[in-house]
């Protein structure tokens, strides 16, 4: 059964850091792109947005959070990171990660669509 599963959530100063971690079962993350996207209050009128992928060989970043997000993987632990860095309060939102149904591109990364499994997400404060 495919499985994803978000930690490492919580509530942190204004350019502070958090790691979050999303962990793969039921597959081989080799295979596959994973995505993270997070959802914030108060914008749930515009949905869910992807923020960082990669397929282990490319890594794309929206512009909000290029430089100071990071994203990496430990194929033996078949978990993908996203290191978030210099966190900004309108960083506040609930992070899912999802597995890419398909190969990760530059005009196809972002969408939501774009994923599928998603996990049950992990809430990050930015608050002084």
């Amino acid at each position: 059964q495919v499985q994803l599963v978000e930690s490492g959530g919580g509530t942190v100063q204004p350019g502070g850091s958090l790691r979050l971690s999303c962990a793969a079962s039921g597959f081989t993350l080799d295979n596959y792109g994973i995505g993270w996207c997070r959802l914030a209050p108060g914008l749930e009128h515009k949905g869910v947005v992807c923020i960082s992928s990669s397929d282990g060989n490319t890594a794309f970043y929206a512009d909000s959070v290029k430089g100071r997000f990071t994203i990496s993987r430990d194929t033996a632990k078949n978990t993908v990171y996203l290191q978030m860095d210099d966190l900004k309060p309108e960083d506040t939102a609930v992070y899912f990660c999802g597995r890419a149904n398909g190969p990760l591109t530059t005009t196809n990364w972002y969408y939501l669509g774009k994923y599928e499994n998603w996990g049950q997400g992990t809430q990050v404060i930015v608050s002084s």
